[in-house]
């Protein structure tokens, strides 16, 4: 009888990461695809984007905490992938966030399966360009982008991460718990940037230059 359990339980694992490959290649189709069809590409959108991601690369080393299994508070590194895609639209911002998703793979990235690097990583970084969605008001447009990738990490610990929750403990609220300790302060810390009247006047300003 407990042989029959484990049997159970190990295929419901399997079942639940073969799901997560299954989401994870679909998501990552679907974000190519919409940033092929929807992206249009200049110059002018290309220096912005380059010094997004280096900028959201640099911040992202500048760490006011860190869990032991992954996740950092840091000083607003999402916060330049926000203004790019609040500026340039939720193709380009998408895009943008992709790239920086790839570099935080080289940063140092946590990874047990490869489709919890997609959800962690490309995809849960990308989801940040769903702020330019929200051309008439950047603070919501940084509050969903930063709720997308908290279900991406969300899901990835339900999925992968199961063993670190505490005994008799629901994975479910175990992984909302672990990833929202970070990530909500991490999403407030940037709204509160947006917050001051000379940020968001030097973003106003972007873009002005970049529709001109």
């Amino acid at each position: 009888m407990f042989k029959i359990v484990i049997q159970e339980e190990i295929l419901k694992l399997l079942n639940l990461k073969s799901l997560a490959t299954i989401i994870a290649l679909a998501a990552l189709a679907l974000i190519l695809a919409v940033v092929s069809k929807k992206t249009k590409y200049n110059t002018k959108t290309l220096a912005y984007g380059a010094v997004a991601v280096a900028s959201a690369f640099l911040l992202s080393y500048i760490k006011l905490f860190e869990l032991p299994t992954g996740g950092t508070i840091t000083i607003a590194s999402m916060l330049p992938i926000f203004v790019f895609a609040y500026v340039f639209g939720p193709g380009a911002g998408i895009l943008v966030g992709l790239v920086y998703g790839m570099l935080q793979l080289v940063q140092g990235a946590y990874v047990v399966h490869w489709a919890q690097m997609l959800l962690d990583y490309p995809i849960a970084f990308a989801v940040l360009g769903l702020a330019g969605l929200f051309k008439g008001n950047i603070y919501l447009g940084a509050a969903v982008g930063g709720a997308a990738r908290l279900i991406c990490h969300f899901l990835s610990g339900v999925i992968f991460f199961s063993e670190f929750a505490p005994e008799g403990q629901s994975v479910w609220v175990y992984s909302l718990a672990y990833n929202s300790s970070y990530m909500l302060p991490d999403t407030l810390i940037c709204i509160g940037f947006l917050l001051i009247p000379s940020f968001r006047a030097a973003i106003d300003r972007i873009r002005r230059e970049a529709a001109a």
